[in-house]
């Protein structure tokens, strides 16, 4: 497999993904209701139960949490891609439309401090694992219509998730843990 069909499908997945971010931020713009309701959700859903912990346990669950939402990406693609799809625009569609909130009310800086450090990491993580559900749902596609070996074609997708997708994770937790509320106190 070379990377030319991987990078076509991150191109794919990124698309989806700027839009429905798109579609949050206009969401929001037109009704801040439901941004409000997506922060509360948001919070509730997730801050609540992380946010709370020493960093250290705070960074192993921001990466659990993330390693299971690459995992759904990719593993998605075994419904044709279409739990990726969805699971990738809902996040989107979240994002876009909690980032407009907070950006009407904190401004570009704070939002910037709050995801750019780890989101350089954490956003490609998860475009690279959608991308590779979109490509295992390819793969199993052609191995019912007899042009592909799909289990040698998912142990390769598998090896990428492993190479690739984990570290930035790793990463990304890392840095959310520790390094990113630094910046946010520096900008708050």
């Amino acid at each position: 497999m070379s990377e030319r069909p991987l990078n076509r499908y991150i191109i794919f997945a990124a698309a989806l993904f700027f839009t429905s971010f798109i579609v949050g931020i206009v969401m929001v713009r037109l009704d801040p209701s439901i941004g409000t309701s997506m922060i509360a959700a948001f919070r509730d859903q997730v801050v609540k139960q992380i946010m709370n912990d020493q960093t250290g346990i705070l960074c192993l669950k921001i990466l659990l949490n993330n390693l299971v939402a690459c995992l759904v990406l990719f593993l998605g693609g075994v419904t044709a891609g279409i739990i990726s799809l969805v699971v990738l625009g809902a996040n989107g569609v979240l994002i876009g439309a909690v980032l407009e909130m907070v950006r009407s009310q904190r401004g570009v800086l704070y939002v910037a401090a709050a995801i750019l450090p780890h989101g350089i990491f954490e956003i490609p993580a998860f475009l690279i694992s959608a991308a590779l559900g979109f490509m295992l749902a390819g793969a199993l596609v052609g191995d019912w219509h007899g042009n592909e070996d799909a289990g040698d074609t998912t142990r390769r997708l598998g090896r990428i998730f492993l190479s690739v997708v984990v570290p930035l994770i790793v990463v990304a937790a890392f840095v959310e843990a520790f390094i990113t509320p630094q910046i946010i106190h520096l900008v708050s």
